[in-house]
């Protein structure tokens, strides 16, 4: 068995990335790597220098996955600055430490990919044990852990099965009961919660607000560009800062991967004044990327939420993840769901340590998932 680093995504053919993930969730390909990559956003510059695992058995790639040496902890999603600060204090380097994730997007999906004849979990054990010991042998004396972000389960448990401390967060997701329309999915809702939506829906029109879907190809640059202008200054009304990708990100977008674009315009006299950038597999809808010119009552919710609910019925999707965080999603209609994190923290004390408070915060967010879910805005016969 034979490891080694790609200090670039394109220092592996696309087909061969993309066979061994054999999936088509949209941000593990080759070419949206390529993608953050090439428009400069994953570089050591920016604090995301590729180190991506390439595992080679018999002349053939059995394993892959991506990996970053980060030296920051923006744009994960998954928050450890109590740990770094922690660190700080004791006067010890929290960074770089190596993160294996998919950059700025918390969505659950494929991390480690398998070789179709890697079937069994011991074999799939063995390899993550040969990576890990391959990876701490290269950067044990430098990193102070090693971190994979919205693993799938399955591959949560066997990287616990390694000693990466298994972390628990919360997601709000929205599922497609075989509804027929929106006005079905309504129906599932409580008299009162029903009547709050529809307003919320109503208010887009008697502000003379028009939503458009704009899907793959239809995409052009100039569409592209005025989007990026809405989501670049959303960021900075936030935050003072700043968006973490550029407009090359989303113009190598149009070029590498229209297939998988979904956009929701907002128009208002003929002018565009916001949009919403989706992306879409086989089974599910990302909310990915907001911006809009000025705030318009409800209108997030109308681009965000529910033009993606629509989007999901019409195209019988099964899934919409509209993104990280927001308990006002629950009165929509997303469920609360458990998302996953692993952490292999090096330090033996802060081991123990942040382990403790991993356990401990586990208890409190499966208590707060069955509080949310009690929050939920369905009828109770409702699914």
């Amino acid at each position: 068995m034979n490891i080694k680093l790609l200090s670039s995504i394109s220092d592996i053919a696309a087909h061969e990335w993309n066979t061994l993930f054999k999936t088509e969730y949209p941000f593990i390909q080759h070419r949206f790597l390529s993608a953050l990559e090439k428009s400069g956003c994953t570089q050591a510059s920016t604090g995301w220098e590729p180190q991506h695992i390439i595992v080679h058995d018999d002349h053939k790639i059995i394993a892959a996955m991506p990996c970053y040496l980060k030296t920051h902890s923006y744009g994960e999603y998954v928050f450890d600055w109590a740990w770094a600060n922690a660190y700080q204090q004791h006067q010890l380097p929290y960074y770089p430490k190596l993160l294996s994730a998919i950059p700025f997007t918390p969505s659950t999906g494929p991390r480690l990919a398998f070789h179709h004849s890697i079937q069994s979990k011991q074999e799939q054990l063995s390899i993550i044990k040969s990576i890990k010991h391959f990876m701490l042998d290269t950067f044990g004396s430098v990193v102070s852990s090693w971190h994979v972000l919205f693993p799938e389960p399955e591959l949560s448990s066997l990287l616990e099965a390694c000693q990466y401390k298994q972390r628990v967060g919360i997601q709000y997701h929205w599922f497609n009961n075989s509804y027929t329309n929106f006005d079905d999915f309504l129906n599932t809702f409580k008299s009162r919660k029903r009547k709050t939506l529809r307003k919320e829906r109503l208010s887009i029109t008697t502000q003379g607000i028009e939503i458009t879907t704009v899907i793959g190809a239809d995409i052009n640059e100039q569409l592209m560009a005025e989007f990026y202008q809405f989501y670049h200054l959303t960021y900075l009304k936030r935050s003072g800062q700043h968006g973490y990708l550029n407009l090359a990100f989303f113009t190598l977008l149009l070029s590498n991967m229209p297939d998988s674009l979904v956009m929701f315009c907002a128009q208002k006299d003929d002018a565009l004044i916001g949009a919403a950038l989706c992306f879409k597999d086989d089974q599910t809808l990302y909310g990915r990327y907001w911006g809009c010119e000025q705030e318009y009552e409800f209108l997030h919710f109308e681009a965000c939420y529910y033009q993606g609910i629509e989007f999901c019925i019409n195209n019988n999707l099964k899934r919409f993840d509209p993104g990280a965080q927001g308990e006002h999603k629950i009165s929509r209609g997303f469920k609360p769901i458990k998302t996953l994190s692993n952490h292999l923290i090096l330090h033996d004390e802060f081991r123990h340590a942040i382990e403790h408070f991993i356990d401990e915060e586990k208890i409190q967010v499966n208590s707060h998932i069955k509080h949310l879910a009690t929050l939920l805005p369905f009828k109770s016969e409702s699914p």
